[in-house]
């Protein structure tokens, strides 16, 4: 696995590269910066930001009164484990971030194989699926300084303790996991959902759910549910601002439609309409959220159980109520990385090779739109 996700990083940092070499001055960086610079664009400065100065005890505001873009919308986990290795090693900011993020996106492999095997009982199957989630669009996220790596590690270990029935165990890695990125309600719904179809099994006959493991399931369902409102509560008890934290999320998105309450599973809605309009935009939405539905009953999907199911359907409900569709929507997939296991279940070479080139071609693609700046760049990763 980990001579895969070394000759992944070979082929990305390659395509990084030249787009470094190519990259025009700008708010962050000279013309032509070297790969750690290249590596730190974007949200790479605010988690710099919370590592070096932690966080505001005010909310900061627009000339209208609303509240401004701001370091709490970046979880603690990732930056703060950056500056314990520069404690420890002497490195700087943009070294220390890349290690980081590298180190565990190589775990993470590790843990992805584990993890599909564990589904699909079949070795090779689980080998390509570690290559094609290496080699995918989303691979240059896995080695600048953003927190995906480390949450992608995080998720895989939850996941395969919950396939494995290890509650307890996981209640840790939730925690954790909550406070590297937001996901502790998404967690929380897919574990509310395991339960149900472990007790429904159970009723049935199909499957033993004793009285112990359920309650060890039922505590992690509420450490998970409680992990996910934690955020916002620390944000309420340091700035005052009961809403601060939803206010925070919230200024990202006033550039594409300005400032409004969040309502949720409505910001789907409004970004068909921003970008599209009425009324085709609904109706790509409508064709959107069938095509998923369709996905998630393909026989190859089915493959992956249904934990792993359970668990791309809570996110994808997550993302539908809370997540505003633009340029980062694709980052924000990252967590349905299951899914490369169906893809490489037909075991055609051709098909499987032809997923791979894809997939580079993609994260040129990806790095051409999200990561390099032209400009007055609007589309951050």
């Amino acid at each position: 696995m980990l001579l895969i996700f070394a000759a992944s990083r070979v082929v990305t940092t390659g395509i990084l590269l030249a787009f470094a070499a190519i990259q025009p001055a700008n708010p962050w960086t000279a013309a032509s910066p070297g790969y750690l610079e290249f590596a730190n664009l974007w949200d790479g400065r605010w988690y710099q930001l919370v590592a070096h100065y932690g966080y505001p005890a005010e909310l900061p505001l627009t000339d209208d009164g609303h509240v401004a873009e701001n370091a709490w919308a970046f979880m603690p986990v990732y930056p703060f484990t950056v500056r314990a290795v520069m404690f420890v090693t002497g490195a700087g900011w943009e070294l220390a971030a890349v290690a980081v993020s590298v180190v565990f996106a190589a775990a993470g492999c590790l843990v992805i194989h584990r993890l599909m095997v564990r589904a699909l009982d079949d070795h090779s199957v689980a080998f390509v699926a570690v290559a094609v989630f290496c080699f995918g669009p989303l691979s240059p996220i896995l080695q600048v300084a953003y927190a995906e790596s480390m949450h992608v590690f995080l998720l895989g270990l939850a996941l395969l303790l919950v396939l494995e029935r290890r509650y307890l165990v996981l209640l840790p890695v939730i925690v954790i996991m909550a406070f590297t990125r937001p996901s502790g309600l998404a967690f929380a719904m897919f574990l509310v959902l395991h339960v149900a179809w472990r007790w429904w099994r159970a009723r049935r006959g199909e499957e033993s759910f004793e009285l112990r493991e359920r309650w060890s399931a039922i505590a992690a369902v509420l450490t998970s549910g409680a992990a996910g409102l934690a955020w916002p509560g620390i944000v309420w008890a340091a700035t005052g601002s009961f809403n601060g934290y939803v206010e925070t999320e919230l200024a990202w998105r006033a550039a594409y439609i300005g400032y409004q309450h969040l309502v949720p599973f409505t910001a789907w809605v409004q970004s068909a309409l921003w970008w599209v309009g009425w009324p085709l935009g609904v109706a790509v939405l409508v064709l959107v959220v069938a095509v998923f539905a369709l996905v998630m009953l393909a026989p190859q999907v089915r493959r992956l159980g249904v934990d792993l199911r359970l668990w791309i359907a809570s996110y994808g409900v997550y993302l539908l109520a809370v997540f505003f569709p633009q340029s980062s929507t694709f980052r924000l997939l990252l967590p349905m990385f299951p899914l490369v296991g169906a893809i490489v279940v037909p075991r055609s070479r051709l098909w499987r090779a032809a997923v791979i080139i894809a997939g580079v071609v993609g994260q040129v693609a990806w790095v051409h739109l999200c990561w390099w700046i032209d400009g007055l760049d609007w589309t951050p990763p």
